[in-house]
């Protein structure tokens, strides 16, 4: 049985970027869909959830940021903000919005095609359903972690980090390592950035269902984070 394409909401008001993200998403199998404003896109994201939003900062009206934080208020939806301005600051913002990955114009449409693949892309269940650490039941099937009597579903990324933390509980995984695993890069100017913020919010997710249950997730200042080992003590 073949599954369904993924679905990606397109939002640019600039025709000519439209074109070059949605031919650079189809070609990496992706469905798409295009709007020119954060107002035109909202309907369809109300009645049908895609599998990632690629979003212009810079739009009429709402502006990117606004309906990605507006997004994620109610969704787990992957955002991935695209625009012409490049600097550390706007890059933050992106971030402070919960944006998933921060691309800049120029950029080349096929690592925009495969950073958002890794955004969607699903674990593979062949490689084990249910993986148990720190307290916490990593559910590769359901894409969730089950922790105390509450269950938290995850973003592609923040599952990729997870299960990343789990495997080694106790053990520090580096900065490094969790943005090729998290995001298929080594280390961009800014990287860690989108790290801290994925772990951010996995935090309050886990505390949102069982209070101070994100305190598994360490933070080693300067390294990376691990997994507290004696969480289930």
């Amino acid at each position: 049985m073949t599954s369904r394409a993924p679905l990606a909401f397109v939002v640019d008001d600039e025709p000519a970027m439209l074109d070059i993200v949605t031919f650079a998403l189809e070609t990496q199998g992706f469905q798409t869909r295009s709007f020119r404003s954060a107002e035109a896109v909202w309907p369809d994201l109300v009645r049908s959830r895609p599998d990632l939003v690629v979003l212009d900062v810079m739009l009429p009206g709402a502006s990117g940021m606004t309906l990605c934080t507006r997004i994620k208020e109610q969704w787990d939806v992957p955002v991935m903000l695209v625009t012409a301005k490049g600097d550390t600051s706007d890059r933050i913002a992106g971030l402070e919005a919960q944006a998933d990955d921060y691309m800049a114009k120029p950029f080349h449409p096929r690592e925009l095609a495969l950073r958002a693949q890794r955004l969607v892309r699903r674990p593979d269940p062949d490689r084990g359903s249910v993986t148990s650490a720190g307290g916490l039941e990593l559910d590769a099937v359901r894409h969730e972690v089950v922790v105390g009597s509450g269950r938290v579903a995850l973003t592609a990324n923040e599952y990729r980090l997870l299960a990343a933390l789990m495997a080694r509980p106790g053990v520090p995984v580096p900065f490094t390592e969790l943005l090729l695993l998290g995001w298929g890069e080594a280390d961009r100017m800014g990287d860690r950035d989108m790290i801290k913020a994925a772990v951010y919010r996995m935090r309050h997710k886990l505390d949102a269902v069982a209070p101070g249950s994100s305190r598994v997730i360490e933070s080693i200042r300067g390294t990376g984070y691990l997994l507290r080992a004696d969480a289930d003590d």
